[in-house]
């Protein structure tokens, strides 16, 4: 067998990666090079590109290896997948990152890994790249670990400290189907060691009695990835367990990642809930969630199925099975109830609200303000706009549907 130029390791481990979600790079400390090292870190030190699916792709995004002793079924790099294996040793990752920074492709890393050997070993040589990065090289870019819930505490809190950001995959929405579709992994383990590095971070912002302030500890936060399709798990157990693991662990994001398999290729029917399309659906769902006030039972009960609807954003669904709440005085409602409005934006509700001050918002208002009117017309009262009967209205829906496409049966 040839041996595996750096370049084919790339190859292989780059595109192994594409599975892992979680790479944004908001949110952490503030660092520069124009002491001394290279790169940097924080403000507007990264710059994000995105993939036509929504992924950010401004990191060296790859995989130390996809080997992997554990047989996860929903896992292309499981260790019953015949998929072609490679590794990087910890020194190749290093040069890959410095390397690529230096070409301006990157501003920063994203590092997650098959299990070899074991948990600790693996855990081990991700750390080991991380400290080589910052304290041989002095790397001040930006750097993401897709930690493992199985090592051990010592080398996730030695990992917290290299890092701006750790993740550790949920894995799967319900514990059931963990147990069931990854027999190796534990739920209780990977809750655990997410509550690790909650308490890291919590700890980390603490000064001692003597002033002194700790060691930073994923100044970023932490994030996890939860796979959705491969079990039966409707869109709110989804969202709801989004929702427990943003209140237990103190999460910066939870991402969802489509499971999609290969279909046949003689198949003549189209997926009946396209998997891009119910990932897209769920973080606009997760967005409402965080910043609107809504909770996941609502968002995901609009329809009886539990799950959201495809052909609309979860905002406009809900308001459309909840026409009882429009339409909405724009001049007397609470911030609540107008960030419910669809085409209302949180910067549309605090401009309305500040608006307000000065006299009655009207119209030519909104439209000045940045609300989106065509989604917002029927489900908002003005002194000089009424919706009549347009709320109520059976046509409505279809106003906001997609037109319908002719399929190809080529």
């Amino acid at each position: 067998m040839m041996r595996k130029t750096l370049q084919d390791k790339l190859a292989i481990l780059a595109d192994a990666a594409k599975y892992d979600a979680s790479c944004a790079s908001s949110g952490t400390s503030r660092r520069d090079s124009s002491k001394g090292g290279i790169g940097s870190a924080g403000g507007s030190g990264i710059c994000h590109a995105y993939a036509p699916d929504g992924r950010c792709i401004s990191l060296l995004k790859i995989l130390m290896t996809n080997f992997c002793i554990y047989d996860c079924a929903y896992c292309i790099n499981r260790v019953s997948s015949g998929v072609e294996r490679a590794r990087f040793s910890p020194e190749e990752v290093v040069t890959l990152t410095l390397e690529f920074y230096r070409r301006n492709y990157i501003e920063g890393l994203f590092l997650s890994s098959g299990i070899i050997r074991s948990p600790d070993d693996t855990m081990a040589d991700m750390v080991r790249i991380a400290r080589m990065l910052r304290l041989d090289h002095g790397f001040k870019g930006y750097i993401h670990l897709k930690s493992i819930p199985e090592a051990s505490r010592d080398l996730t809190d030695e990992a917290g400290r290299y890092a701006d950001r750790l993740s550790i995959n949920i894995e799967l929405p319900q514990d059931a189907s963990t147990r069931r579709l990854a027999p190796q992994k534990r739920p209780e383990t990977i809750r655990a060691a997410m509550a690790d590095v909650r308490l890291a971070r919590e700890a980390s912002r603490d000064r001692s009695h003597g002033g002194k302030r700790p060691a930073r500890f994923a100044p970023a936060g932490q994030s996890t990835q939860m796979i959705v399709g491969a079990d039966a798990a409707t869109d709110r157990d989804i969202l709801g367990t989004a929702s427990r693991l943003y209140t237990g662990y103190r999460l910066s994001r939870v991402y969802y990642s489509a499971f999609s398999p290969i279909p046949d290729a003689s198949a003549a029917l189209p997926l009946i809930r396209p998997p891009m399309m119910r990932e897209h659906r769920l973080y606009q769902a997760d967005w409402l969630m965080r910043f609107y006030g809504f909770d996941a039972d609502e968002i995901a009960g609009a329809a009886p199925s539990g799950n959201l609807d495809l052909a609309l954003d979860p905002k406009l669904a809900w308001a459309l099975a909840n026409r009882h709440l429009f339409p909405v005085e724009v001049n007397r409602a609470g911030r609540e109830m107008l960030l419910r409005v669809p085409g209302f934006g949180t910067r549309s509700v605090e401009r309305i609200i500040a608006a307000r001050r000065s006299g009655p918002v009207r119209y030519g208002d909104l439209l000045r303000i940045g609300a989106q009117m065509g989604k917002a017309r029927p489900f908002v009262s003005l002194p000089d706009w009424s919706p009549g009967g347009l709320t109520d209205s059976a046509g409505l829906r279809a106003r906001f549907e997609p037109a319908p496409q002719q399929l190809s049966l080529f």
